[in-house]
């Protein structure tokens, strides 16, 4: 799970294997597979990181090495 906030500061965790895809209109959106829409405080950049490091926790990479 990955931290992200919420435009009136709640934080919470998302699952990041249920983002399809993100959008920044300006405010970076993430489109889950669910077909919710949710609108962060992160960058982009930030995101992707914090993904990246859950993916690496996670031992994803050893299987795309």
């Amino acid at each position: 799970m990955i931290q992200v906030t919420r435009l009136d500061g709640k934080e919470y965790y998302i699952n990041p294997h249920q983002i399809e895809s993100i959008e920044v209109r300006p405010d970076t959106t993430l489109l889950m597979l669910s077909g919710k829409y949710v609108v962060v405080r992160e960058k982009v950049e930030d995101v992707i990181g914090r993904i990246v490091e859950y993916r690496r926790q996670i031992g994803a990479f050893k299987n795309e090495e």
